[in-house]
């Protein structure tokens, strides 16, 4: 009767904790879904040239058998220096698949690459962005457009990248199109001094990206979370050793700001979180392993400072 009630009482014990962590499991925080659906190549900007028809296809990813009918959106946009890259990148596909068993909407897309030379000259890094930021900008037009469509609430679109794609969010959400026109030197087009609104976004993820002036900061109450590897010699952490601000730059001037933030440095290692960055070789599974970190993290930011605050 002693081993019975011994074997009860550990049953009820494993069932209350089993049963505990089941109610600890939250959508948009936790992966609740065991897949999604993708909807491959649609245009967010139809009315284009036949030749920069690649540049505005996206993929939308959602959670698959979800009964929800308003979600989140986060949109990725994709690395590779606004010279290379696509929304095919093995990192996108990966945060894209794992929010979206999360919960949350998520669109990668493709922008217009740059036909200079972004990686050499500054100028053309501030140019390349720029276009990139105006292709950003009609993706969420798009959305809100056919927010009934693909079930989403337009209060709450994130803007989320690396590297390229981080400094399109970063840009995006913090500098008017007039005020980075300026800096990058861009005409007027037929007299139009350019919008000096900002987009509403949510929040910001900007992995191991940069932004061009931290002064930007002070335009929009977002909150921002950041990601980098310490070793970062391609977008270094600070401005020490570039003109760039680094993801430690926006997070000094957004708690200096006063701005909700979070950042998380992998030590030891590069662009990328690989331990030491070339874009030639295949990403290793300790890599991905990285990303996935990254993006818990990045998860439980966003689910306190955009679904429950």
């Amino acid at each position: 009767m002693a081993r019975e009630k011994f074997f009860l009482i550990l049953f009820i014990i494993l069932s209350a904790e089993i049963q505990s962590k089941a109610n600890d499991t939250l959508r948009y925080r936790d992966r609740v879904f065991n897949n999604c659906t993708i909807a491959k190549n649609i245009s967010y900007h139809a009315i284009t040239p036949v030749v920069d028809k690649k540049s505005y296809l996206m993929d939308i990813y959602q959670p698959a058998d979800d009964s929800e009918t308003k979600r989140p959106l986060i949109i990725w946009m994709h690395g590779g220096g606004f010279k290379f890259g696509s929304k095919e990148a093995r990192g996108i596909q990966l945060w894209c698949k794992t929010f979206a068993e999360r919960g949350y909407v998520c669109a990668a897309i493709n922008y217009r690459l740059s036909k200079n030379n972004p990686l050499l000259h500054y100028n053309d890094l501030l140019k390349g962005c720029f276009d990139g930021v105006m292709d950003v900008k009609k993706a969420i037009r798009f959305f809100h457009e056919n927010a009934l469509k693909y079930g989403i609430d337009t209060n709450k679109i994130v803007l989320a990248g690396n590297s390229a794609g981080g400094m399109l969010a970063v840009q995006t959400a913090f500098v008017s199109d007039a005020a980075f026109a300026k800096a990058a030197g861009m005409p007027t087009i037929n007299g139009d001094d350019r919008s000096t609104s900002l987009p509403k976004i949510a929040a910001v993820v900007n992995m191991w990206g940069a932004i061009f002036n931290r002064d930007w900061l002070k335009n929009a109450r977002v909150p921002i979370v950041c990601v980098l590897g310490d070793q970062d010699g391609i977008v270094p952490p600070t401005h020490k050793t570039t003109a760039l601000y680094g993801g430690e730059d926006i997070h000094a001037t957004a708690d200096s700001l006063r701005l909700p933030n979070d950042l998380k440095v992998f030590k030891g290692y590069s662009h990328e979180l690989q331990k030491h960055f070339n874009p030639l070789f295949p990403v290793s599974g300790d890599t991905e392993r990285r990303w996935l970190e990254a993006g818990q993290f990045v998860a439980d930011f966003l689910y306190k400072n955009v679904i429950v605050n």
